[in-house]
C-alpha cells in the first residue's frame, strides 16, 4: 500500500481494474451482453450500425494538471457520441481501450469511469466494454456505436449549389479557453465557462438526428475548426462554401478573452476545434428551429470563402498542430 493509504491501479492489478470500472458501468437496453465475455452483443434494431474511433493522448489533447478524470472521461466520450450524431444517428454504446500508468489512483479512475457513464447518459448510451494495458501516460481510445433508425445517414458529400450552411452548438469556445490555460490567465466570472468549455465540450446531441429529420443533406461533427471542417464538406461535395462572419455568433466572453489576450474572437470561432459542435448543409427552403443558426450557403466553385477570400488554412492538425 502506497502512502497516505492511497490507492493505485498498480495495486489492484489489470483484473481488479476492470472489475472496478465495470461496477460502476450499468448497461442500457441497447446491450444484450456487456462487460465480461471476449466481445459486447448488443442490438442493431436498424440493421445497419454506425461506427466511429478517436484516440487521446496525454499530453496531446488533455492534461491531468489542466483536467480532472471525471472532466477527461466526459470530454472523451462527448468527442465520440458527437461522431455519431453528426451521422444524423443516436449513440447505442461505446468501448474503451484504457492505457494507465501504474501509479495513477483509484479515485481518478473512479472519476474517470463516472465522467464517461455521465456523458453516456444523456443520449441513452453505455460504455459496453473494452480493454485496459500499462502505460507510461494515460491514453485512451474511443470505438462509439450508433443506430440510425431507419434513416439514410448524413454524409459530408451531399452538399448543393443553393444550400444554406448552419451550425448548432458552440463555437470557439473550446480554443478560447485553451489559449487561456497556456497564458496562465485567471479566469474568473463569464471566462471559468470557456475554461470550462476546453475540458468539458457540450455537443448538441439531439440536433444530429433533428438534422436527418429535416433532410439535411450534409453535416459533421466540427472538431477541428469551422473552416477545416467545412472545408471537408466543400471537398466531399464538389461545390464551394461562403461564410457570412457576420452571423457566426460571437459571445461576450470571447471578446473579453480575446481582449484579455490581443486576440481576434472571429478567429478562435472560425479554426478553434474541440467544441464538437455541428455544422450541416439544408436545402434553403427548409424551416430551421433555433438551435440551428444559418452562417452562409453552398455555391458553386471550391473551398471555404469568408469576405470574399478563400480560406485554404487554419484549424487542428495533428501532424502540424
Amino acid at each position: 500500500m502506497h502512502k497516505g493509504c492511497v490507492i493505485t491501479v498498480g495495486d489492484l492489478g489489470e483484473f481488479g481494474v476492470i472489475q472496478r470500472i465495470s461496477g460502476r458501468l450499468p448497461q442500457g437496453a441497447a446491450v444484450l451482453l456487456g462487460p465480461g465475455d471476449d466481445a459486447a452483443v448488443l442490438r442493431a434494431p436498424d440493421g445497419r450500425v454506425v461506427v466511429s474511433t478517436d484516440l487521446l493522448v496525454e499530453g496531446r489533447h488533455f492534461r491531468r494538471d489542466w483536467s480532472s478524470g471525471y472532466d477527461i472521461g466526459r470530454k472523451a466520450a462527448a468527442q465520440n457520441l458527437a461522431d455519431i450524431v453528426a451521422m444524423g444517428a443516436d449513440p447505442t454504446a461505446l468501448v474503451v481501450g484504457l492505457g494507465l500508468p501504474p501509479d495513477a489512483s483509484t479515485g481518478w479512475l473512479d472519476a474517470l469511469t463516472d465522467g464517461f457513464r455521465e456523458e453516456c447518459d444523456l443520449v441513452g448510451a453505455s460504455v459496453a466494454g473494452g480493454d485496459i494495458v500499462r502505460s507510461e501516460t494515460v491514453v485512451i481510445g474511443v470505438t462509439a456505436l450508433g443506430d440510425l433508425g431507419g434513416r439514410a445517414p448524413v454524409t459530408r458529400s451531399g452538399a448543393r449549389v443553393g444550400d444554406v450552411v448552419a451550425v448548432a452548438g458552440r463555437l470557439g469556445h473550446a480554443a478560447a479557453g485553451l489559449a487561456l490555460l497556456e497564458a496562465g490567465a485567471a479566469a474568473t466570472g463569464p471566462l471559468t465557462a470557456l475554461v470550462d468549455a476546453h475540458r468539458r465540450p457540450l455537443p448538441p446531441y439531439t440536433c444530429g438526428p433533428e438534422a436527418a429529420g429535416l433532410g439535411a443533406t450534409a453535416m459533421l461533427d466540427v472538431s477541428d475548426g469551422l473552416l477545416q471542417d467545412l472545408g471537408h464538406v466543400a471537398g466531399a461535395s464538389g461545390a464551394g462554401i461562403v461564410l457570412d462572419p457576420a452571423a457566426l455568433p460571437v459571445p461576450e466572453a470571447l471578446a473579453d478573452a480575446a481582449a484579455l489576450l490581443g486576440s481576434d474572437p472571429l478567429e478562435w470561432v472560425l479554426t478553434g476545434g474541440e467544441d464538437h459542435a455541428l455544422a450541416a448543409t439544408f436545402p434553403h427552403q427548409v424551416r430551421l428551429p433555433p438551435s440551428w443558426t444559418v452562417v452562409g450557403r453552398v455555391v458553386e466553385g471550391e473551398g471555404v470563402q469568408v469576405t470574399g477570400r478563400t480560406r485554404t488554412t487554419g484549424g487542428w492538425d495533428h501532424f502540424r498542430g
